[in-house]
């Protein structure tokens, strides 16, 4: 299939990572193109395949989030996925700083994280529920409602940001605010440098903490 979501999947344990696999497959609508155990071997399989998306482990030998921040600045379209077991708010944080556009839990059924994939791949950002309020309480902490930066965004921003923050993909924006898609990711652009945020995720959630 040549509409399929070309994707690395990065863990360091062999029997979890060719589940997940395997889940992908069985999907349908994913092609695993390479598969990883460390940091640096996903870094490396990123750069030879160029795929949609990388799913890897926070804890995983040469350190996932280190993993993830090099895809980012280096391959910036690649959509960056964390599976981990890891609720630490720090790691959530650190993700969301480098770059990263999923952050699901292992106890996460194959369902939720083929929708999760799916969901990145058209533009999306995903949290999962139970330590979203964890991240929000956190960056409340860090001083997450003094925003001047805030104060920056235009009329349509703020329309674009509050589609954000109900977790629209930028083509469901586009068709919400009756724009293309191309001025919706341009809008995106724009709203994360007033607001001194580096992905959709934390635009999102000081938009969710702010009220809006």
């Amino acid at each position: 299939m040549t509409d399929q979501i070309r994707i690395v999947v990065a863990d360091d344990h062999p029997l979890l990572r060719q589940g997940v696999v395997l889940s992908l497959v069985e999907h349908g609508g994913f092609c695993v193109v390479a598969q990883a155990g460390s940091g640096p071997e996903a870094v490396a399989a990123v750069e030879a395949f160029l795929p949609d998306i990388a799913l890897l482990d926070v804890s995983m030998p040469g350190n996932g989030l280190k993993a993830a921040a090099t895809i980012s600045r280096q391959f910036p379209a690649v959509g960056i996925v964390m599976l981990t077991v890891s609720e630490d708010d720090e790691d959530l944080l650190s993700a969301l700083r480098a770059g990263v556009r999923g952050y699901v839990l292992k106890g996460a059924s194959a369902q939720e994280l083929t929708d999760v994939l799916l969901a990145v791949a058209s533009g999306a950002s995903y949290v999962s529920p139970a330590i979203a309020s964890k991240v929000i309480v956190a960056m409340q902490g860090k001083g997450a409602r003094r925003l001047p930066e805030f104060e920056a965004l235009n009329d349509r921003e703020m329309e674009i940001l509050r589609c954000v923050a109900e977790g629209l993909s930028n083509k469901e924006i586009a068709r919400a605010t009756d724009l293309q898609e191309k001025t919706v990711k341009h809008y995106m652009t724009n709203i994360m440098q007033k607001m001194q945020v580096r992905n959709r995720v934390e635009a999102a959630l000081k938009a969710r903490d702010l009220g809006v």
